[in-house]
């Protein structure tokens, strides 16, 4: 079957335990969307949210919220502000490392954009550290078991159009540590064949070490559909899969949410009403997990969800 027959497929027989919206308080008048996963830091519970308008598109900030009730956030008072959008988390070491896209304009058009990361211990205030490649989303880090970092990337373009049909592919590479991270390490690394079939694209979101040493990722599929009308619309779902680091081997890649997953809201575009931008998953004590995702560009949603990686022994928690 075709993605869209599997997400049909999906939609008939998928299962939400638990379904909601975040709120999010001291950014009146903006959209907070596509947020990292939520994350404990010295005690505390935050989040990194992309800030925008309804009525502007790439022109967002990253900013950072801590909880204040059940799928209830607020603004942390004098934090850093990112110009990202997008922002993921990982925890490497004893250190956090918080990354995004940067988009570049040039006389008011958009030039190019790349992924900035920033490392630190102090939650409020990260320190930018290297820059990903031109035209590349969807960069994530995971330590492995042997304490190295696994690197995901994301190439997108005309040449990986012509040789695999599908818009994009997901690379995958290990360094060291983070100190080797570079544009020229995430641009050169090799292939994970096979995960999106023509005209399809997608991303890892998160990523995370399972108990198994396997890699869980939780990361987006997307196509484009031709409506009645005429008019072309983008899908976005939420997808897993688990990665073995030493042989590469692809297993378990599924489906796991799709828009109509969550709360119905608004669309920032109309042709975004169809998309859920995965955030990531957090175990939960009852052995089901909490998925976030970005919807539709304007909100951010959490549904619970059977662990997707329950067969390989689940998360190893950070």
């Amino acid at each position: 079957m075709g993605i869209a027959e599997n997400k049909a497929a999906f939609e008939q027989n998928r299962v939400v335990y638990e379904a909601a919206k975040l709120t999010f308080h001291g950014v009146e008048g903006y959209d907070v969307y596509n947020t990292s996963i939520p994350f404990f830091w010295k005690g505390t519970r935050y989040l990194f949210g992309r800030v925008e308008r309804r009525g502007e598109w790439a022109r967002s900030w990253a900013r950072l919220f801590y909880e204040t009730g059940k799928d209830d956030w607020t603004l942390v008072p004098g934090s850093m502000i990112y110009q990202l959008e997008d922002p993921y988390i990982a925890k490497i070491g004893d250190e956090l490392v918080m990354g995004g896209t940067h988009v570049r304009y040039r006389q008011g058009a958009v030039e190019t954009y790349y992924g900035y990361f920033y490392r630190g211990t102090e939650v409020d205030d990260l320190y930018y550290f290297t820059t990903g490649p031109d035209y590349m989303k969807d960069i994530r880090l995971v330590e492995l078991a042997d304490k190295r970092v696994g690197v995901f990337s994301r190439p997108r373009n005309e040449e990986i159009t012509k040789k695999f049909g599908s818009d994009s592919m997901i690379g995958f590479s290990v360094i060291n540590s983070v100190k080797e991270l570079t544009s020229d390490v995430v641009e050169n690394a090799p292939y994970i064949e096979g995960l999106f079939g023509p005209g399809e694209w997608g991303g890892c979101n998160q990523a995370y070490l399972l108990k198994d040493g396997c890699v869980g990722v939780i990361g987006h599929e997307s196509y484009r559909r031709r409506e009645e009308s005429g008019v072309e619309s983008l899908v976005y779902l939420n997808m897993a899969f688990v990665l073995d680091p030493k042989t590469r081997a692809v297993s378990d890649k599924k489906i796991i949410a799709t828009r109509s997953s969550y709360p119905a809201g608004p669309s920032k575009m109309p042709d975004l009403t169809d998309c859920a931008f995965t955030s990531g998953i957090v175990a939960r004590a009852d052995g089901k997990v909490d998925l976030y995702s970005g919807l539709s560009d304007c909100e951010e949603g959490r549904i619970v969800i059977d662990d997707p990686f329950a067969g390989h022994g689940g998360i190893v928690e950070k």
